[in-house]
């Protein structure tokens, strides 16, 4: 039997830093923490994958000497002072352990100068953190470069497990994305193995970020909306609120659920539960099977947040989550049915896209002008129904294309959504061949529903919106196989919506109109079709060029 013993103090601050840095992209991440901290706008990453080396450079506050002597010695930290400071963290960095631990794993070299001082200096580390010489004058701008060489040189077991390089370059790539989009007021330049790999400029806020690092994605196609947090028992304007970036469902999904994030306080983090608020506010406006882009940015008070749970600071503690997760399904919400009035938008290339396809005299396959489809709109005219299907409407703007049935279906779900009514029969349906989880389901939703004799169920109530259908049997059938309560009320208000093919009178039509507008998610039906297509009145003057027009 071994006797306990305790360890030696090199090896509990080895244990230590293959906890805090265990790849390129925990390198990067804790360098350009302390870049972001020290309040830069700009950031230059250089990577070089043979010898597991990397450069950040930074236009920050920089360093004095004093404060550079000890930078790598363990737990040192210009961020936090007492055990008090760690219910008021405000940095991205605190614990002092991230310049120790990388001096432990490689070769370290910090070159810093503090904005105010004539000259910067130069600083070697051993291993332990301490100087290897006294540090040297440089002559740089201000701000700090730390250059990491030879990383796990030290530590060969972790060299060894290493993932490919192309796989550390996606890591790296995966977190230099996600603090750009938490970070947006920050330039960033990247070069891999001596070529320029990435480079995202500063914008306003994530809208601006997002369609730099995915290409696919147009600024047109996001929202983005600010809100005020409540959260007792704090007093209003205590500086809590909430940003939401949203790709707009009838434009914008993903086949995997990657970018829905979570930003606190200029950091990603893993948020399960906030992750599925989000899905749950938006699973009935997308296609089956697909996800939205969502980006969450939270900034709460420093009192109300724990970040002393991971050593990476990728998962927190925040108070009044459930309070959170209320605003921030309303936030959404509100984020479908309102736009952003104010943001100059550049429409052309979706202009010159849609043009090109009406001139192929090919059906619009091409995303539409993000439009206020649920703003009052007294100007809002009537045009005619087109094809038996189509709802064509003019307002001050220009030219909205509307499909009746699922425009319809949208109306009724919220309808029903709001007040799901089981009205008794006179005459039961008789259903054939129900599973005993089919009876579940339908009992769930409050249909009553009872034997009737070998293989058959009597039903004696059924949901208002389809008292008279033709086809009530059918639909039960269908609703009977649904798991979801929400899904089959979607199924309800599909199966009893106005058909495509169904002539309309214009009385009918301006009414559909109205009412779709009152919806709020205007957008896409519960099963995430799209219900609207825009053409605006300039795209209409450039397709007929009419570039030098002196009246209508």
């Amino acid at each position: 039997m071994q006797n306990i013993h305790t360890l030696p103090i090199e090896v509990v601050h080895l244990i230590a830093a293959g906890e805090v840095i265990d790849s390129l992209a925990a390198v990067i991440r804790e360098l350009a923490e302390n870049a972001i901290d020290a309040k830069a706008t700009r950031i230059v990453i250089s990577i070089w994958t043979d010898s597991l080396s990397v450069q950040v450079s930074d236009n920050g506050c920089g360093m004095a000497i004093a404060d550079l002597s000890q930078a790598a010695t363990p737990h040192t930290t210009s961020k936090i002072n007492n055990a008090e400071d760690l219910q008021q963290i405000n940095s991205l960095g605190f614990r002092g352990e991230a310049l120790y631990s990388l001096a432990q794993l490689a070769d370290l070299n910090i070159c810093s100068r503090p904005v105010l001082e004539p000259v910067g200096y130069q600083a070697n580390y051993d291993e332990h953190g301490n100087l290897q010489t006294s540090p040297k004058v440089v002559a740089i701008a201000s701000g700090t470069i730390v250059t990491v060489r030879n990383l796990f040189s030290r530590y060969p077991n972790r060299l060894q497990s290493l993932p490919s390089n192309s796989q550390q370059a996606r890591k790296v790539q995966l977190q230099i994305q996600q603090m750009a989009i938490a970070n947006p007021q920050i330039n960033w330049q990247v070069n891999l193995d001596n070529r320029e790999w990435m480079t995202i400029w500063a914008g306003e806020n994530a809208s601006e970020i997002l369609p730099q690092i995915i290409s696919s994605i147009q600024p047109y196609d996001l929202v983005f909306r600010e809100f005020a947090l409540s959260l007792s028992p704090s007093p209003a304007g205590d500086g809590s609120n909430i940003s939401i970036t949203l790709g707009l469902p009838d434009r914008l999904s993903r086949r995997r659920p990657d970018w829905i994030k979570i930003i606190l306080n200029e950091r990603v983090i893993n948020f399960p539960e906030l992750e599925q608020t989000i899905l749950s506010s938006l699973e009935r406006t997308l296609p089956r099977n697909r996800f939205p882009v969502c980006i969450v940015n939270l900034n709460l008070p420093c009192d109300r947040i724990d970040w002393n749970r991971h050593p990476a600071k990728a998962e927190a503690y925040i108070q009044n989550l459930g309070d959170i997760q209320t605003q921030l399904k309303d936030c959404i919400t509100e984020s479908l049915k309102v736009p952003e009035t104010n943001s100059q938008i550049n429409y052309m290339s979706a202009t010159n896209d849609l043009l090109k396809t009406a001139e192929r005299k090919t059906s619009y396959l091409i995303p539409a002008k993000h439009e206020n489809f649920n703003q009052p709109n007294s100007s809002l005219k009537a045009i005619a129904q087109v094809l038996d299907t189509y709802i064509l409407a003019e307002h001050a703007g220009g030219l909205w294309l509307v499909e009746q049935h699922v425009a319809h279906e949208r109306v009724l779900f919220e309808q029903i959504e709001t007040q799901w009514q089981i009205v008794a029969i006179e005459q039961p349906i008789l259903l054939k061949q129900l599973s005993d989880d089919a009876i579940d389901r339908l009992q769930a939703l409050g249909i009553e529903i009872e034997a009737f004799g070998n293989n058959l169920w009597a039903v004696r109530s059924i949901p208002e919106i389809l008292i008279g259908h033709e086809d009530c049997a059918v639909i039960l059938q269908e609703m009977s196989q649904l798991d979801d309560p929400t899904m089959a009320r979607a199924t309800a208000a599909c199966r009893s919506a106005i058909r495509n093919g169904t002539k309309l009178e214009m009385s009918t039509i301006r009414d559909l109109l109205w009412q779709w507008q009152q919806t709020r998610n205007p957008h896409t039906c519960p099963h995430g079709r799209p219900i609207c297509l825009a053409i605006d009145e300039s795209d209409l003057a450039r397709f007929f060029r009419r570039n030098w027009i002196i009246s209508k």
